[in-house]
């Protein structure tokens, strides 16, 4: 693509990485057919390509944001499809994370907008805050139907529809390594996932320490990894909770060293190992994030290099795996966590349309919540043909996207690989759902 920046508009390097990025695209529209907004929406600024446009022409005029270009940008997932799609190495998240910086710096939201985007800022990413809001759910779920009937309190509504009707406790005992340590490394505690279901972190130190695998939780100073805020152009927001962290773990990287920085919400994963990217203008920090960034794992990249023993149940039981467009899209990952729920004794079914998106997105779900119901129901009922006992996926976004429109158990890949090998069978799981136990298999930091 052609591009027309002036010498001193490239003189920003946040404008002069989006110019080079502009430049990669040649407009073939591969794009549009993995593109999940395109695809439901059919209109042509719907999609990567047409969005590029929207942001070649407000960055290049070095104008602000208007409304039709805010209006198609916020209806973009950054679900990153067309990322895997493209031939010709498009680096779209890049792109519209600096568009949608822009859009906050330049453009005025309506009142209600502006309020919802800064409560999700303000409440999400703190635990305390976000348990505290969820209880209180409950006294606004009587009026979520008079909030669905009016446009600007739909995102309200949506709220109150994915807010659980009860939370689970956290995880009582912390389980230490038999023996010396064969590894050691960190783990995001996170914000979201660790207030909805702090069983997958406490499946994930269990696991690990019976493979003889030191974790480090909670180190001072981690908090939320900032994807949430970053996507809503909340750049300064996004960058001090990457801040934050890499400071965190530069602490135990340099204390006792660490194997790797463990994610087991595959959007946080996304974020956090684009921290090199983030921070790279910063002075203080670029070498410490890109550090950071390349520790940085998956739990499923993890546990593909560490030697697992015999499974603890019978294979057989049927899983629908949904990869997370963060794990598939974002991260590039496929092969290890199919690799892993086979090796673990599970039947792995793949449900058609893998590659599009459930609709969650971070905050997308709440913020274009009848685009995220569509997709959402689109997902479920491919998942659902594929007749299996129970639904596994590395995100939390997801787990409660789709947890809410199906009767069919979902549950973290961690949490089946951890009943697999000798922890205890994962609550979401129904009574009704059985396996064959073996002994459990000895797991000794000399395996």
């Amino acid at each position: 693509m052609q591009t027309n920046f002036t010498p001193e508009q490239l003189a920003d390097p946040d404008v002069a990485e989006s110019e080079k990025i502009l430049r990669k695209c040649v407009h073939c529209g591969f794009c549009t057919a993995t593109c999940p907004t395109y695809v439901t929406l059919g209109n042509e600024l719907d999609s990567p390509r047409g969005r590029i446009y929207l942001i070649k022409d407000m960055l290049e005029n070095d104008r602000a944001a208007d409304r039709e270009t805010v209006t198609h940008i916020d209806r973009c997932l950054s679900c990153l499809a067309c990322m895997t799609t493209c031939p010709s190495g498009v680096n779209y998240m890049h792109l519209v994370d600096h568009a949608r910086a822009h859009i906050e710096k330049t453009y005025r939201r309506p009142l209600l907008d502006r309020l919802t985007r800064s409560v999700l800022a303000q409440i999400l990413p703190y635990p305390s805050r976000f348990r505290a809001a969820l209880k209180l759910a409950r006294f606004g779920r009587p009026f979520a139907g008079l909030f669905r009937l009016l446009p600007g309190l739909r995102p309200v509504a949506a709220m109150l529809d994915l807010a659980p009707h009860s939370l689970p406790r956290s995880a009582s005992d912390t389980p230490t390594v038999s023996g010396a340590p064969r590894g050691r490394v960190a783990l995001l505690t996170g914000c979201a996932q660790s207030v909805l279901d702090p069983a997958i972190n406490a499946a994930t130190v269990r696991l690990l320490a019976r493979l003889g695998i030191e974790t480090v939780q909670n180190p001072e100073g981690e908090g939320c990894c900032g994807a949430l805020v970053h996507h809503m152009g909340r750049e300064d927001d996004a960058l001090a909770a990457a801040r934050r962290n890499v400071d965190a773990w530069t602490r135990e990287i340099e204390a006792g060293g660490l194997d790797a920085i463990i994610i087991t919400a595959s959007g946080c994963g996304t974020t956090v190992k684009d921290y090199g990217h983030m921070l790279r203008l910063d002075t203080a920090y670029a070498e410490k994030a890109a550090r950071v960034s390349a520790l940085t794992k998956d739990i499923t990249e993890y546990l593909e290099t560490q030697k697992l023993p015999e499974p603890a149940i019978e294979p057989g039981l049927a899983i629908a795996y949904h990869s997370a467009c963060s794990m598939q899209h974002g991260q590039k990952i496929s092969r290890a966590p199919r690799t892993l729920l086979r090796s673990a004794g599970f039947a792995v079914r793949e449900p058609r349309e893998g590659h599009l998106c459930c609709g969650s997105a971070g905050t997308y779900n709440i913020l274009q919540p009848e685009i995220a119901a569509r997709l959402r129901e689109r997902k479920v009922k491919n998942i659902e043909a594929t007749g299996a006992t129970l639904i596994a996926t590395g995100n939390i976004g997801c787990m409660t996207q789709i947890g809410s429109a199906t009767d069919t158990p979902i549950v973290h890949t961690v949490e089946l690989l951890d009943w697999a090998y000798g922890g205890p069978r994962p609550a979401s799981i129904p009574d009704a759902v059985t396996t064959v136990e073996r002994e459990a298999p000895a797991m000794t930091a000399a395996e």
